[in-house]
């Protein structure tokens, strides 16, 4: 489902759609988080998407077909590069995870992020 290109999106208004899931089994590295995902965006091409992601404590392979940028609206995650290098991130950051990107995606603490 897209979003009306000329209607301003309003986070705080009732998402497009809302899910939850855990990840599959191969990717899991510790715990089994569960990721609840409301969609507030997407536009035609499918390519650009807006809405809030939140995710109770685990570690999984991270990968992404995108550029993602997020800022946490609360918690603390770590991610790791597939060469070792962790940055961590808490509750007011923001950040851009690269179309590419190999590594692993560590919650913390339950998280939620734009």
């Amino acid at each position: 489902m897209t979003t009306d290109a000329k209607t301003i999106v309003d986070f705080q208004g009732a998402p497009l759609n809302e899910f939850q899931c855990h990840l599959d089994a191969d990717r899991t590295i510790d715990s089994n988080p569960l990721h609840t995902i409301q969609s507030f965006f997407v536009n035609p091409e499918g390519n650009l998407t807006g809405g809030v992601w939140e995710s109770t404590p685990g570690k999984w392979e991270a990968f992404t077909d995108r550029d993602e940028f997020c800022y946490l609206i609360e918690g603390h995650v770590v991610l790791t590069n597939k060469d070792g290098h962790a940055q961590t991130f808490k509750t007011g950051d923001a950040f851009l995870i690269p179309n590419g990107f190999e590594g692993t995606w560590e919650v913390v603490e339950t998280t939620k992020k734009h």
